[in-house]
C-alpha cells in the first residue's frame, strides 16, 4: 500500500491489536462480582502518571466532573488527554498542571461562555504540548477502530486540509481504486472515564439519551471507571436490557456520586450551574485566581460531597433540578419503555 502522504501530529493511544487483546484476556475479569468502591480508590488505583485518558460525554454535558477533581486532587501527572469536544473538564484538567500532552479536536473554550484563559496559557507557557490535532468524527473513529480490535480505519474526510497535516493519520493509495484514502489510527486508552444516570454494582450502565461516543470509549479502553448518578438493583437492570449500553465485564470500577458532573448538566435530571462556570472562568484570567479556585474546591476539601456542599449545597442542587425540569417539562418517552 503506497503511502501519498503523513500528518505531523504526534501518535498518541494507539496500540498493536493483539497486544490490546492479549492484554484485555489476561487483566480483565468476565467474572460477575461487586466493583463499587469509593472515588478517590478508583482514581488511584486505575489513573496512573503518563496515562493516555478520555473522559466520556460531551461538552459540559454527563462529564464525569467529580473524578476530574479527584485526579486533580490526587496530583496526577504527565497525563495525555484526549480533547474531543473538551470544555470545563479538560479546561479544568489541563489548568491544574495535571496534564503535560494533548490530541485535539476542540478545546480552549467553553462553548458560547467564552475562551479558557487557564488551559491558554498552559499551552502558551510550554507547560502543556498539543501533540496532534484530529476532526470530531475522526477521533470517534480512532475509538471505533480500537474497539474492533483493527489497527485503523479509512476515512473519506481531513485530506487536504490543515487537520489533516497535523494529525497523526496518513493518506494511501486505495489497493482497490487507486484512489486516496485517509486512514486514521485506532485509539485504545489506558483509561477512560464515563459518568452514566444508573449501573448496578457490577458496572451494568444505563445511559438515557444520545450516548456520544461512549460506547465506542467503554470498549476502546484498558480500564473504565464508571461514575453513576445512583446504584440500582440488578433486578431492575435485567427488567430492561435494552437500556444496558455498557456491560459489566468492561468496567472496572463503580462509583456512585450523585451530581457528579456539576457545574455541567444531567439531562433530565439537572441543569448546568453557569454562576459556578462564570466563577471559573472569571478567577482563571490569572493564575493566583487559578490558584485560589484549586485551593477551595478541590484540595480544602475531602470529597464530592463536601464539594457539593461548598458551591451551594441542597439549595443550589434542587434549582438546577428545577432549571431541568422547566427545560423539559415532559421527560423523554423513551425512559418509560
Amino acid at each position: 500500500m503506497q503511502i501519498k502522504e503523513r500528518g505531523q501530529g504526534k501518535m498518541a493511544g494507539w496500540r498493536d491489536p493483539d497486544e490490546q487483546r492479549s492484554w484485555i484476556r489476561h487483566n480483565k475479569t468476565r467474572a460477575l462480582i461487586n466493583k463499587q468502591v469509593e472515588l478517590k480508590d478508583a482514581i488511584a488505583k486505575y489513573v496512573q502518571d503518563g496515562d493516555y485518558l478520555a473522559l466520556g460525554g460531551f461538552g459540559h454535558v454527563r462529564t464525569p466532573m467529580a473524578a476530574v477533581y479527584e485526579i486533580i486532587r490526587q496530583g496526577k501527572k504527565n497525563l495525555t488527554l484526549a480533547c474531543k469536544t473538551g470544555v470545563h473538564d479538560s479546561d479544568i484538567l489541563i489548568g491544574s498542571g495535571c496534564v503535560s500532552k494533548l490530541e485535539v479536536a476542540y478545546a480552549f473554550a467553553e462553548e458560547l461562555r467564552g475562551l479558557c484563559p487557564a488551559s491558554r496559557r498552559m499551552v502558551e507557557t510550554g507547560k502543556c504540548e498539543v501533540i496532534a490535532e484530529i476532526s470530531n468524527a475522526a477521533f470517534q473513529w480512532r475509538f471505533l477502530a480500537g474497539m474492533m480490535g483493527i489497527p485503523f480505519i479509512p476515512v473519506r474526510n481531513m485530506m487536504g486540509s490543515d487537520t489533516f497535516r497535523y494529525s497523526s493519520s496518513i493518506v494511501v493509495e486505495n489497493p482497490f481504486t487507486g484512489k486516496s484514502i485517509c486512514l486514521v489510527p485506532s485509539c485504545n486508552p489506558d483509561i477512560v472515564i464515563l459518568h452514566v444516570y444508573r449501573c448496578d454494582i457490577y458496572g451494568n450502565c444505563q445511559i438515557d439519551g444520545t450516548m456520544v461516543e461512549d460506547f465506542e470509549l467503554a470498549r476502546a479502553a484498558r480500564r473504565l471507571i464508571v461514575t453513576t448518578e445512583e446504584i440500582i438493583p440488578t433486578e431492575q437492570i435485567r427488567d430492561k436490557p435494552w437500556h444496558t449500553v455498557v456491560p459489566y465485564f468492561l468496567v472496572d470500577a463503580v462509583v456512585e456520586v450523585p451530581y457528579g458532573c456539576h457545574p455541567g448538566t444531567m439531562p433530565y435530571l439537572y441543569y448546568f450551574d453557569e454562576e459556578h462556570i462564570g466563577e471559573w472562568l472569571q478567577v482563571s484570567r490569572s493564575e493566583e485566581g487559578t490558584k485560589a479556585y484549586f485551593q477551595k474546591y478541590v484540595f480544602g476539601i475531602e470529597n464530592h460531597y463536601d464539594y457539593l456542599e461548598i458551591v451551594g449545597g441542597i439549595k443550589t442542587l434542587h434549582y438546577l433540578k428545577k432549571l431541568e425540569e422547566m427545560r423539559t417539562p415532559l421527560k423523554a418517552p423513551w425512559l418509560n419503555k
